[in-house]
């Protein structure tokens, strides 16, 4: 009965690629494994010193760095991130985290984190969304690597204005200040993966890492699900 009701919904409701539009058969999830195989991954994970990790050198100081798949402007795996973002689709933030997070147990650099963190929302901006995009990353990417997700300690306190359009001086300056470590000890002499959705000039992720800094300590690997070309 319940293979029948599943077929007389999907008459309906096609499960299809996100990406291709082609049906889903059985053991895909919003993704075909065609499509999955096609995603632009960069391997920086596999990369000392890559392009990602040098985005931070002279800025602030991070153990590794690294992206899932390149995100460009009009290709067809911007959908990834329009889905997650602005189609209240949380689900494909932890399918693509849970992918990528297979990637990085590859590198034993990231065998020993303590916890995984997303860049936090403002309260406002949550409640608007009703999610965080990078919190549905992290949940794919601990289910993997077998490692807590925290969302407590970091904290935005301020509600900057957009970043888009502004340079990347104006992006710095818009995000000083607005994060919060409320319980510095909770990451004293922790591992932190710190996760976001996209990487683009870094000034966000630039504030949170030093945040976490202020626990003592306390070390820092970045991790985006994907890095703007």
């Amino acid at each position: 009965m319940n293979e029948w009701l599943k077929s007389f919904f999907e008459l309906f409701y096609p499960n299809l690629c996100l990406i291709c539009g082609e049906s889903l058969v059985t053991g895909e999830i919003q993704l075909c494994l065609k499509c999955q195989s096609q995603i632009p991954k960069t391997n920086y994970h596999l990369l000392p010193e890559n392009p990602v990790e040098k985005r931070f050198w002279g800025k602030v100081p991070v153990a590794n760095a690294s992206s899932y798949f390149f995100f460009q402007k009009g290709s067809d795996f911007q959908k990834l991130i329009h889905e997650l973002k602005y189609r209240g689709n949380r689900e494909i933030g932890t399918i693509i985290g849970k992918y990528a997070a297979i990637d990085l147990l590859e590198n034993p650099e990231y065998h020993d984190v303590d916890w995984i963190v997303p860049v936090p929302l403002h309260p406002k901006k949550l409640a608007k969304r009703g999610y965080n995009q990078s919190e549905m990353i992290c949940t794919g990417i601990s289910v993997i690597l077998e490692k807590p997700v925290n969302t407590s300690n970091l904290v935005r306190v301020q509600e900057n204005t957009t970043q888009t359009k502004k340079s990347i001086y104006e992006r710095y300056e818009n995000t000083q200040g607005i994060f919060h470590l409320t319980n510095p000890e909770e990451f004293r002499d922790k591992h932190i993966l710190l996760v976001d959705d996209v990487l683009t000039t870094g000034s966000t992720l630039e504030a949170c890492i030093q945040t976490l800094l202020l626990a003592e300590n306390c070390k820092v690997s970045v991790f985006t699900l994907a890095v703007a070309i």
